[in-house]
């Protein structure tokens, strides 16, 4: 019998603090057909770890392919393996509640296509994850700068604000100067550029966001203005290829900080992607751990650091960095499809270590709004079975678990993040 809790958890709208959904033109136009809706997301590295065949994987995402049943046939035995997983618990959630199917079966799938163009009709995006996946918001990094309101939905759809590429230590003095008129010719007037930048987007922007970590490490260093100077020199006039790894991490380095110091200035949370890396293959353990940026961390002690992914497979080292840092958030967004188990039990470790209000309960982190929607209802569940074990167990009462569940889900990202702030600023620019 469903409980007051789990009444609760699933009435109260959950705050979607990341992902990198498509536009709505995108989902109209270029949208996915069924075998692409259930498995263009983060399910394919299962897959492929499984032992689907390239060529196998490539015909499954091939919609010019019009038999459905035979594309979906050379990954099954994949399937079968991967579906226990959590990213393949969340493509049977999407099945059963986007298309009515409890098993996924190649019959069944070629009857179910029909669905998907009912779907990418105008509105229906916003409907799957406003209404079904009862979502307040969603806060999206699409990967550049520009924060623009968004009119399939102006205090619904929210963007970060894009900082990976400074942190990188690639400077593009042409997009900048498109940007902000400000050519960017020494360290001075890239300053320039990074704060019109902000100047320009920040107010409609309700965070920065840079993920990194997926081409350097994050380990931070302190930069003084001539070696940054002197890097910077070597980026705007030697071929890139020339250009040494240690010379993009100092220009890096720089960068991060001064993107940090703009996003004080204009209060704005700073999302940093740690820990696990998407896709197959290539993940240097030693770059993602959130303890690399200790340095970071007490140098700029009035930043809001968002550290994202639980930093999985470094858990336990991301609660102490919480319990010990006064400028550090938390969110599972992503994880509870990386490891549903472990992002449960990380949630309880949590509870007993930091203050609860310094972790944020969901982002799905994909493209698709069908794919958010059922990790949306994949992070619900985890989070009643995580509040449920510590009632039994006997640390709260239902009802303090009902006061956590509000904590986690909405009430930290409001306080968080400036979200009405920054829709006043997106109406009034709109």
């Amino acid at each position: 019998m469903a409980t007051d809790l789990t009444h609760h958890i699933q009435a109260t709208p959950l705050v979607d603090t990341h992902e990198h959904l498509r536009k709505e033109p995108d989902w109209l136009e270029n949208g996915p057909d069924i075998l692409q809706d259930l498995f263009g997301n983060y399910v394919p590295a299962d897959l492929q770890t499984a032992g689907a065949s390239p060529e196998a994987m490539k015909r499954l995402m091939d919609a010019s392919d019009a038999d459905i049943a035979g594309r979906f046939g050379g990954i099954q035995e994949a399937w079968k393996a991967t579906q226990f997983t959590g990213y393949g618990e969340a493509v049977g959630l999407i099945g059963k509640h986007v298309y009515g199917l409890d098993e996924l079966t190649g019959e069944g799938l070629a009857s179910a296509q029909a669905k998907i163009k009912e779907l990418r009709r105008p509105g229906e995006r916003y409907r799957l994850l406003h209404d079904v996946a009862n979502l307040d918001h969603v806060q999206t990094d699409d990967f550049c700068w520009p924060c623009l309101p968004d009119s399939s939905g102006l205090d619904f759809f929210l963007y970060d604000l894009s900082w990976a590429g400074f942190c990188n230590g690639q400077i593009d003095g042409k997009q900048i100067h498109a940007e902000t008129g400000i050519e960017v010719i020494d360290l001075a007037t890239l300053k320039q550029g990074m704060a019109a930048i902000f100047a320009k987007y920040a107010p409609c922007a309700i965070a920065v966001k840079s993920q990194h970590a997926y081409s350097r490490t994050l380990n931070w260093i302190e930069r003084s203005n001539g070696e940054a100077s002197a890097a910077l020199d070597a980026v705007l006039k030697k071929p890139a290829e020339e250009i040494s790894v240690e010379t993009h991490l100092c220009l890096g380095d720089w960068c991060w900080a001064r993107g940090l110091e703009l996003s004080i200035e204009h209060n704005l949370p700073f999302k940093i992607h740690t820990g696990y890396y998407a896709g197959n293959n290539r993940m240097p353990v030693s770059r993602i751990p959130a303890g690399n940026m200790c340095d970071l961390f007490a140098r700029y002690l009035d930043a809001k650091f968002v550290l994202m992914h639980i930093a999985y497979p470094y858990n336990d080292e991301l609660v102490a960095l919480a319990k010990h840092y006064r400028n550090i958030w938390v969110d599972l967004c992503w994880a509870w499809s990386i490891d549903p188990y472990s992002s449960r039990d990380f949630l309880r470790r949590f509870i007993h270590a930091v203050p609860i209000n310094k972790i944020f309960a969901f982002g799905g982190d994909t493209g698709w709004p069908t794919s958010s929607m059922a990790y949306a209802i994949q992070a619900r569940n985890e989070i009643r079975r995580a509040l449920e074990a510590e009632v039994a167990d006997g640390y709260m009462t239902e009802k303090d678990a009902m006061w956590i569940a509000t904590r986690i889900m909405r009430d930290n990202q409001f306080d968080c993040f400036d979200v009405e702030g920054t829709r006043t600023s997106i109406r009034q620019a709109a």
